[in-house]
């Protein structure tokens, strides 16, 4: 079993970026800097924001479903990110590191099948769990403290 974690889109946050802070907050978006080298995780880029640079805290819907699991929650995205990060095909990204990630895994109709909590530093190893029942189409990973989406983790051969 392959699997393959990417970042979003930057084309989806370009429109964002450069506004000033009132029109930011006119969309339910603001300008933060990086307090700390950790802390800050940029989900394009898939790593931590350098301790002074400039992101966008803002409103995302992770999950579009048209179930009870519909998602949506606060996520930092660098600002000016205009590249995702390269695919972590069998890896996991920076920005998983010593952070507990919750996973959740549902089905192709959106459903939740299944859960785990991977502890910081633990590996792969409950990803490869929740694939090994075929019923999982995707899984979404959040950071376990703060909720927060971090990046969908997709079959190899499906679209992340």
């Amino acid at each position: 079993m392959t699997y393959r974690i990417e970042g979003l889109d930057p084309a989806a946050f370009a429109p964002l970026f450069g506004l000033s802070d009132d029109a930011l907050a006119a969309q339910g978006a603001r300008r933060v800097v990086a307090a700390a080298d950790r802390g800050f995780p940029c989900r394009v880029t898939l790593e931590d924001a350098r301790a002074g640079e400039a992101l966008l805290l803002l409103h995302h819907v992770s999950h579009d479903v048209a179930t009870p699991y519909r998602s949506a929650y606060a996520i930092y995205v660098r600002e000016g990110a205009d590249a995702r990060a390269a695919p972590h095909v069998d890896r996991l990204p920076p920005v998983f590191a010593g952070r507990p990630i919750g996973l959740r895994g549902f089905d192709e109709a959106g459903m939740l099948r299944a859960a785990r909590l991977m502890l910081p530093d633990q590996g792969d190893g409950p990803v490869r769990d929740l694939f090994a029942d075929p019923a999982i189409a995707y899984i979404d990973a959040h950071n376990a403290a703060h909720g927060c989406f971090v990046a969908r983790i997709a079959r190899e051969g499906d679209a992340a």
